[in-house]
Protein backbone atom coordinates (compact mmCIF):
# COMPACT_ATOMS: atom_id res chain seq x y z
CA UNK A 1 0.00 0.00 0.00
CA UNK A 2 1.18 3.41 -0.87
CA UNK A 3 1.67 6.12 1.67
CA UNK A 4 0.04 9.32 0.55
CA UNK A 5 2.18 12.35 1.09
CA UNK A 6 0.38 15.65 1.21
CA UNK A 7 1.99 18.30 -0.84
CA UNK A 8 1.95 21.70 0.68
CA UNK A 9 1.83 24.59 -1.73
CA UNK A 10 4.64 26.93 -1.09
CA UNK A 11 5.34 30.18 -2.78
CA UNK A 12 6.16 33.74 -2.26
CA UNK A 13 2.96 35.28 -0.99
CA UNK A 14 4.67 38.56 -0.23
CA UNK A 15 4.88 39.46 -3.92
CA UNK A 16 1.23 38.58 -4.49
CA UNK A 17 0.06 40.63 -1.51
CA UNK A 18 2.19 43.53 -2.70
CA UNK A 19 0.55 43.44 -6.14
CA UNK A 20 -2.93 43.31 -4.59
CA UNK A 21 -2.18 46.38 -2.46
CA UNK A 22 -0.82 48.23 -5.49
CA UNK A 23 -4.01 47.47 -7.42
CA UNK A 24 -6.14 48.70 -4.53
CA UNK A 25 -4.16 51.95 -4.34
CA UNK A 26 -4.42 52.39 -8.12
CA UNK A 27 -8.20 51.99 -8.15
CA UNK A 28 -8.71 54.26 -5.14
CA UNK A 29 -6.64 57.00 -6.77
CA UNK A 30 -8.24 56.77 -10.21
CA UNK A 31 -11.88 56.64 -9.13
CA UNK A 32 -11.79 60.15 -7.72
CA UNK A 33 -9.92 61.67 -10.65
CA UNK A 34 -12.94 61.71 -12.93
CA UNK A 35 -14.93 64.23 -10.89
CA UNK A 36 -12.04 66.12 -9.34
CA UNK A 37 -12.27 68.86 -11.96
CA UNK A 38 -15.91 69.57 -11.22
CA UNK A 39 -16.77 72.46 -8.92
CA UNK A 40 -19.29 71.02 -6.45
CA UNK A 41 -20.35 74.50 -5.29
CA UNK A 42 -22.07 75.22 -8.60
CA UNK A 43 -25.80 74.55 -8.51
CA UNK A 44 -26.76 73.55 -12.01
CA UNK A 45 -30.18 74.60 -13.31
CA UNK A 46 -32.88 72.06 -14.10
CA UNK A 47 -33.56 70.93 -17.67
CA UNK A 48 -36.08 68.08 -17.36
CA UNK A 49 -36.57 67.79 -21.13
CA UNK A 50 -32.89 67.91 -22.06
CA UNK A 51 -30.94 65.01 -23.52
CA UNK A 52 -28.85 62.84 -21.23
CA UNK A 53 -25.22 62.53 -22.30
CA UNK A 54 -23.82 59.12 -21.42
CA UNK A 55 -20.52 59.20 -23.28
CA UNK A 56 -17.96 61.90 -22.64
CA UNK A 57 -15.38 62.97 -25.16
CA UNK A 58 -11.91 62.79 -23.58
CA UNK A 59 -11.07 66.13 -25.26
CA UNK A 60 -13.97 67.84 -23.47
CA UNK A 61 -13.20 71.15 -21.77
CA UNK A 62 -15.38 72.04 -18.77
CA UNK A 63 -15.72 75.74 -18.03
CA UNK A 64 -17.34 76.67 -14.71
CA UNK A 65 -19.18 79.94 -14.08
CA UNK A 66 -20.14 80.40 -10.44
CA UNK A 67 -23.01 82.47 -9.03
CA UNK A 68 -20.77 85.56 -8.80
CA UNK A 69 -19.73 85.28 -12.45
CA UNK A 70 -16.20 84.01 -11.85
CA UNK A 71 -14.85 81.76 -14.61
CA UNK A 72 -12.70 78.72 -13.80
CA UNK A 73 -11.32 75.57 -15.39
CA UNK A 74 -10.53 72.65 -13.06
CA UNK A 75 -10.81 74.87 -9.96
CA UNK A 76 -8.37 77.40 -11.46
CA UNK A 77 -9.76 80.92 -11.91
CA UNK A 78 -9.19 82.30 -15.40
CA UNK A 79 -9.77 85.70 -16.96
CA UNK A 80 -11.38 85.90 -20.41
CA UNK A 81 -7.99 86.68 -22.03
CA UNK A 82 -6.35 83.59 -20.56
CA UNK A 83 -9.42 81.50 -21.41
CA UNK A 84 -9.14 82.66 -25.02
CA UNK A 85 -5.51 81.55 -25.12
CA UNK A 86 -6.35 78.13 -23.67
CA UNK A 87 -9.19 77.58 -26.12
CA UNK A 88 -7.16 78.77 -29.14
CA UNK A 89 -4.42 76.33 -28.18
CA UNK A 90 -6.99 73.51 -27.98
CA UNK A 91 -8.38 74.47 -31.40
CA UNK A 92 -4.86 74.60 -32.85
CA UNK A 93 -3.99 71.15 -31.52
CA UNK A 94 -7.30 69.31 -31.96
CA UNK A 95 -9.42 71.32 -34.40
CA UNK A 96 -12.64 73.27 -33.98
CA UNK A 97 -14.63 70.18 -32.96
CA UNK A 98 -13.30 70.24 -29.40
CA UNK A 99 -16.39 69.98 -27.17
CA UNK A 100 -16.84 72.67 -24.54
CA UNK A 101 -19.28 72.21 -21.67
CA UNK A 102 -20.28 75.35 -19.82
CA UNK A 103 -21.29 74.53 -16.24
CA UNK A 104 -23.01 77.71 -15.11
CA UNK A 105 -24.64 78.19 -11.73
CA UNK A 106 -28.39 78.69 -11.88
CA UNK A 107 -27.96 82.07 -10.16
CA UNK A 108 -25.20 83.30 -12.50
CA UNK A 109 -25.97 86.41 -14.49
CA UNK A 110 -26.38 86.00 -18.21
CA UNK A 111 -23.61 88.52 -18.91
CA UNK A 112 -21.02 86.21 -17.34
CA UNK A 113 -22.23 83.26 -19.40
CA UNK A 114 -22.32 85.39 -22.55
CA UNK A 115 -18.73 86.44 -21.89
CA UNK A 116 -17.70 82.75 -21.95
CA UNK A 117 -19.74 82.15 -25.12
CA UNK A 118 -18.07 85.13 -26.81
CA UNK A 119 -14.63 83.79 -25.92
CA UNK A 120 -15.55 80.34 -27.28
CA UNK A 121 -16.77 81.73 -30.59
CA UNK A 122 -13.74 84.04 -30.88
CA UNK A 123 -11.49 80.99 -30.40
CA UNK A 124 -13.32 79.27 -33.27
CA UNK A 125 -15.11 76.57 -31.31
CA UNK A 126 -18.34 75.26 -32.75
CA UNK A 127 -19.35 72.49 -30.31
CA UNK A 128 -20.61 74.22 -27.17
CA UNK A 129 -22.97 72.62 -24.65
CA UNK A 130 -24.53 73.62 -21.34
CA UNK A 131 -24.61 71.30 -18.34
CA UNK A 132 -27.90 70.95 -16.47
CA UNK A 133 -29.66 68.49 -14.20
CA UNK A 134 -32.53 66.31 -15.34
CA UNK A 135 -33.94 66.40 -11.80
CA UNK A 136 -32.81 67.52 -8.37
CA UNK A 137 -30.46 65.20 -6.50
CA UNK A 138 -28.40 64.11 -9.50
Amino acid sequence: MRVRVEEVMTGKLTAMIDIVFQLIIFFVCTTNLQDSGVNAEITLPLAPHGLVVDEKDPREINIDVDAKGHISIVHTPVEPGLLLGILRKAVGEQGDGVPVVIRADGDAEHTAIRRVLDVCTTAGLRKIQFAALKERGQ
